[in-house]
């Protein structure tokens, strides 16, 4: 049962973070569709889960995974590195902004 509980948790985490990256990739026009963003978030994930399982939890996990994060999201949306890094800035605000409302949406009412 814990293990529906996490896989339900995961495909609930990865569907807001492909809004968030297709959002984030129109802004700065790109015509990809949200199939894309789905996958760029699925890579996403399983960067940062390698990274964490062969460096551990730490910046430099977190600096080697974000680094292949922006070659993978430079692929699949064919741009380059500046532009794959605006990109990326622009999906860690929403993903912050998302991270602060989705839990707090309660008390907002």
């Amino acid at each position: 049962m814990a293990f529906l509980g996490v896989l339900i948790g995961f495909l609930i985490s990865l569907a807001v973070s492909g809004v968030i990256i297709y959002l984030a990739t129109k802004l700065f026009g790109e015509e990809e569709g949200f199939g894309t963003a789905m996958l760029a978030a699925l890579v996403g994930a399983i960067i940062f889960a390698l990274a964490s399982y062969f460096i551990g939890i730490g910046w430099l996990a977190a600096i080697i995974g974000g680094i292949a994060w922006l070659v993978a999201l430079g692929s699949l949306y064919n741009v380059g590195w500046l532009k794959s890094l605006g990109i990326a800035i622009v999906i860690w605000v929403f993903a912050t902004i998302v991270s602060w409302v989705l839990p707090n949406i309660t008390q907002l009412f």
